[in-house]
């Protein structure tokens, strides 16, 4: 798999919170650190995604934001 995107992560799926039509994943990418995403529900099902399983977090994104109080 080759990719344009800078930012990939290897870590293990933690959760997955399963909606009407949507999908909340959540990897662990280190100890205690954790990154979530929404994707759909076939997304979830063609990718066999599952608790325990590796995973890639792909980040791309020509803007990162920083809000304070």
């Amino acid at each position: 798999m080759k990719l344009s995107a800078r930012n990939v992560i290897k870590g293990v799926v933690k959760a997955i919170e399963v909606g009407a039509v949507n999908v909340e994943v959540i990897v662990e990418i280190a100890p205690g650190l954790e990154m979530t995403s929404i994707i759909t529900k076939r997304s979830c099902e063609n990718l066999g995604l599952a608790v325990g399983k590796e995973a890639y977090v792909i980040i791309k994104a020509s803007n990162v934001m920083i809000g304070t109080d």
